[in-house]
């Protein structure tokens, strides 16, 4: 399909189907933003910060209005299924909050976190075998604020950043903004591959340059969906020692576990020295309540916090009772129980839908927990491009150059099987694969390989990417695509 340009600073993955539908001339515009007209961009050019220019979009915001619409199967968004929650047990919650602290509420508080809702946070954190104290945290505004304070805190412009590849396309929007130079790792099944970091590192530093913090989901990795073993996670903590080297661990997946044993968290094998860590209520709760936290080392801590009375003085009083409020009716853990339960299904009805629509030229990760599935399709196909055909069958997912600094990702895409039943997964992926065998038929057509466009035979199985080293069953699964040969830029590695 043919290219199209696009302004500098925009992603290409943040367009959908005109107001009038796919008939006619089946249009693409960006929503939820009014155009702009030269006079307009004339007029506030002079006006804008300098860091204006290499913001990003997020890969996933952009498609929320259209992604929205009944009619659309979204496999896009990292949409938790709060669909599962009991009514009866909101209810509950809102009602003890209104009788037993109404003004409390509805009132400010400390920029740190009600202390409510920082025992919670030490409750969580004791169940993935993590200790840290009350005071060596702060409660945010979710979990993208941690991503968001951290490296206000820490970067200047052209300070490097180190990230997997691919890495939370959340995380991609924010490192722009603050002018980051970001060097993404490989990542295979067992995670970041540390070899290549430590290469990295020896790289930059005969250059002169050291890397302000590492950025890593080790666990059920968004957008890959692989978890980083052992080793990999004890030498990382070694090279943050030996490096005196930050390390920012996201984990908002751990407790998403459907198969396997628990990694230890890289926090609870550093003890807190070089590791900051970033927990969130959003994937075990709820998104809504927007309510994440951040443990680190004291001095980071304490610029953290200043940094958040700038960004927003606290975080809401309201959300942070509701998790007290939560936490007392002590089920809590039966919820999350509930849905790994759930998602188990999902991911396996997902699976099985990728081994009988894709063409048997894809590749796929094979989660052992989390909300995502990492597909690679042949070379040839561009999942930005792809995305504008699906959408017109009203069908999204997100592209994998939106998991990417420097280019790459551009044959794969991110699909999400927390927010949809059984039978729309089916029918979303069944979708998504006609319009991939359209391609991969007319690639055959005006190339005369032999690429069919169907599964041929059974699957071979490889190990399961929770990193236990036994056969998943199944569909086919396969580690992490390595870099095309030539592609990207020289930050990538």
């Amino acid at each position: 399909m043919a290219r199209t340009a696009h302004p500098p600073g925009t992603l290409k993955g943040a367009m959908t189907i005109d107001d009038r539908g796919s008939g006619e001339r089946g249009e693409i515009r960006r929503m939820g933003r009014p155009r702009s007209t030269k006079r307009d961009l004339e007029r506030y050019a002079g006006l804008f910060a300098s860091r204006t220019r290499v913001m990003k979009s997020s890969a996933m915001r952009d498609m929320m209005a259209i992604t929205a619409r009944p009619e659309v199967i979204s496999l896009a968004g990292g949409l938790p299924d709060t669909s599962s929650f009991p009514p009866a047990t909101f209810a509950s919650m809102a009602q003890r909050i209104a009788q037993q602290s109404c003004a409390r509420a509805l009132q400010y508080g400390p920029t740190e976190g009600l202390e409510e809702a920082k025992e919670c946070i030490v409750e969580v954190m004791a169940a993935e075998d993590m200790k840290v104290d009350r005071d060596g945290l702060i409660v945010t505004t979710g979990g993208q604020q941690v991503i968001d304070l951290v490296t206000k805190t820490l970067i200047d412009p052209g300070d490097v950043i180190i990230a997997e590849g691919p890495t939370y396309p959340g995380a991609v929007p924010t490192f722009s903004s603050y002018e980051a130079d970001v060097v993404q790792i490989d990542t295979d099944s067992d995670g970041m591959r540390v070899d290549r970091l430590e290469e990295v590192l020896d790289r930059l530093a005969r250059d002169g340059r050291k890397p302000k913090f590492v950025y890593t989901v080790p666990s059920f990795q968004n957008p890959a969906g692989v978890t980083m073993s052992v080793p990999r996670r004890q030498r990382l903590v070694e090279i943050a020692h030996e490096r005196e080297l930050l390390v920012l661990e996201d984990n908002p997946y751990g407790m998403l576990r459907y198969e396997g044993s628990p990694k230890p968290t890289l926090r609870s094998l550093d003890g807190g020295v070089y590791v900051m860590y970033l927990g969130t209520f959003s994937k075990i709760l709820s998104p809504g309540i927007r309510l994440g936290w951040v443990v680190a080392p004291p001095p980071v801590l304490e610029k953290i916090n200043l940094g958040k009375q700038a960004a927003d003085l606290c975080t809401s009083t309201l959300s942070q009772l509701l998790v007290r409020a939560y936490f007392d009716e002590g089920i809590w853990r039966d919820y999350i129980q509930s849905l790994n339960e759930i998602y188990r299904g999902r991911r396996d009805a997902m699976l099985d839908a990728l081994a009988e629509f894709f063409p048997r030229q894809a590749e796929w990760t094979r989660p052992g927990g989390g909300l995502f599935i990492w597909v690679t399709l042949p070379e040839f196909i561009d999942t930005t491009d792809l995305l504008a055909r699906a959408l017109r069958e009203n069908v999204a997912f997100v592209p994998g150059e939106g998991a990417y600094l420097d280019g790459r990702g551009r044959n794969s895409m991110r699909l999400n099987f927390s927010a949809s039943d059984e039978d729309t997964i089916r029918e979303g992926v069944r979708r998504i694969g006609e319009v991939v065998a359209e391609q991969v038929g007319l690639y055959g057509t005006l190339t005369g390989e032999d690429r069919p466009a169907a599964p041929e035979g059974s699957r071979p199985r490889a190990p399961s990417a929770a990193g236990d080293g036994e056969e998943a069953p199944g569909a086919r699964v396969v580690p992490m695509p390595k870099r095309r040969t030539g592609e990207g830029r020289a930050h990538s590695s």
